[in-house]
């Protein structure tokens, strides 16, 4: 067995040469305040200003994290010539109305870095990909487990070739997420605003499959209707490989008086190799690093590689890294509004699948 910090995986995200880009912040909640702003500072990029519908939250959170200017609207962000990136970190239904207003502004910025999900609805993301290239605005989608350590990690085997074909590969929640006010009423629950992260994960080691099977069901605690709680999904893919991607945000009666099990666990299994993983997520707020262990049919050994580095907040400066990057090099970014539209029509066939109770295709 080899322990130690890992040597040549990639678990770090590549970062731009230069990073005096002006980010402005459209949102002020949880995840701008305690990811977004601080692995920006960590990662020494420079944000310019913030705009949130409530100002009294954005000063609180400019005070917080030390950002310089608190705007009153979205256009008078873009009127700040210091505004080179906008990062918009709104709930999804608020999203679609807030790009309309940034590429149709008289001074567009030249990037731009959205939430997942991109939009509710394909047809919804495709008008945003769109209108974004028409106003020559790069596009790039904040899917921040792309950034996990651990899940770059994989990546870095896969391309490698290290484990092999693909077989199959897993990852299974069992976590109780705490849903936003904003989830109620949404066409989807666990779909579009949970299992997106690892749908897109699970398209980022192996592409777009070719077909879907879902079954879902209510989450016994969530108070408010919904219909996909608790996800079970299957993917196919023409070259014999096949993923499975679990998403119980019931967990057992672990509120209710029961002892706790949780935590997210991945597995990718290859015709040379395997890999074992944690997400550690789910002891979010403490810091609490991925892991990967691995072994391939070269040495017969388990390496076990770890780091310092958390998910929750570290991994949030990859996406917007990825768009710096772009910027620098004219290069598509990494996590593309276009690509992404892969994502989204994946959420779409789960969907699609668990309703029809059929395999599915992606509708692109």
């Amino acid at each position: 067995m080899s322990t130690g910090l890992p040597e040549g995986l990639d678990h770090l995200p590549p970062m731009p040469e230069g990073r005096d880009l002006g980010i402005g912040v459209v949102g002020a909640g949880f995840i701008v305040r305690d990811c977004h702003l601080v692995s920006y500072a960590d990662a020494g990029f420079r944000v310019v200003g913030l705009t949130s519908r409530t100002r009294a939250t954005a000063e609180e959170v400019a005070a917080l994290r030390g950002v310089p200017e608190v705007f009153d609207s979205v256009e008078a962000l873009l009127d700040d010539p210091g505004v080179d990136v906008v990062d918009v970190a709104v709930p999804p239904l608020a999203q679609l109305e807030i790009i309309r207003r940034i590429v149709s502004h008289p001074r567009t910025p030249k990037g731009i870095l959205a939430q997942k999900p991109l939009a509710m609805t394909i047809g919804e993301a495709r008008e945003l990909v769109e209108s974004c290239e028409r106003a020559g605005v790069v596009l790039q989608v904040n899917q921040n487990m792309r950034y996990d350590h651990s899940v770059r990690a994989l990546k870095t085997l896969i391309d490698r070739g290290a484990l092999g074909d693909p077989v199959l590969a897993t990852i299974d929640m069992r976590a109780i997420p705490h849903w936003m006010p904003w989830a109620e009423g949404l066409r989807s629950l666990s779909t579009f605003i949970m299992s997106i992260h690892h749908l897109d994960t699970l398209r980022y080691w192996l592409g777009d499959p070719a077909r879907v099977l879902a079954s879902t069901r209510p989450d016994p605690r969530t108070s408010f209707p919904h219909a996909d709680g608790i996800n079970l999904t299957i993917l196919e893919y023409d070259d014999g490989a096949r993923a499975c991607s679990i998403d119980d945000v019931w967990a057992g009666p672990a509120r209710e008086g029961a002892a706790p099990d949780i935590g997210i666990r991945w597995r990718f299994e290859g015709t040379k190799g395997a890999a074992l993983g944690t997400i550690g997520w789910p002891g979010w707020p403490d810091r609490v690093p991925s892991t990967i262990d691995y072994t391939t049919v070269d040495d017969g050994i388990w390496h076990r590689p770890r780091w310092p580095e958390a998910w929750f907040p570290d991994a949030f400066a990859g996406p917007m890294a990825g768009l710096m990057i772009a910027l620098e090099s004219g290069s598509e970014p990494d996590i593309s509004g276009r690509d992404n539209l892969g994502t989204v029509a994946l959420c779409e066939a789960v969907l699609r699948a668990s309703s029809e109770h059929r395999a599915v295709g992606l509708t692109p």
